[in-house]
């Protein structure tokens, strides 16, 4: 056991993250995940959702014109954007659907829905719905990779499209 341990109900405040294109992440982050710019300077942007002073941050302080980081290297994989229900997580998956945008896959954890999907500078995300905690069990100590395989299955994607318009 660790001499500390984090509080319960700590949080991840914000997503900080280098882009190549500002506008281009900015657009990409307004019109199809359907966050608000909350500021924009010419080197950095912050966005949000519900007046929070920004879940992510943009900027090309050492990334403009850049390239996307290769796949072996060590960074980011992916964070995870939470909609608080399926229906919003269908919405979500409605507007990149309607833009056009592509999809990497998607996948039922049990625990939750996942989408995953990759910014225009390569950042990995996951677009999610949590379960209940009642299905959070099985991804306890007992985990093993056999286990793991199972609790992956595909998600309804046309099931999520038609809950958004209902």
């Amino acid at each position: 056991m660790p001499d500390y341990l984090a509080p319960h109900d700590l949080r991840i405040g914000h997503v900080h993250l280098k882009v190549s294109d500002l506008h281009r992440s900015i657009t990409f982050y307004r019109e199809i995940l359907g966050f608000e710019l909350r500021f924009q300077l010419p080197t950095f942007a912050f966005l949000s959702v519900g007046g929070y002073h920004h879940h992510i941050g943009l900027n090309t302080w050492e990334s403009s014109n850049g390239k996307p980081a290769p796949v072996e290297s060590t960074g980011l994989y992916h964070f995870a954007l939470n909609y608080p229900t399926e229906k919003d997580l269908g919405r979500a998956l409605k507007s990149v659907v309607d833009h056009r945008y592509p999809i990497e896959g998607a996948a039922d954890h049990v625990s939750h829905l996942a989408i995953y999907l990759q910014d225009p500078d390569g950042n990995g995300i996951e677009l999610a719905w949590d379960r209940g905690s009642e299905f959070w069990e099985a991804w306890g100590p007992t985990l093993t990779m056999d286990k793991v395989r199972t609790l992956n299955t595909p998600v309804d994607l046309q099931a999520l499209l038609k809950l958004a318009t209902e």
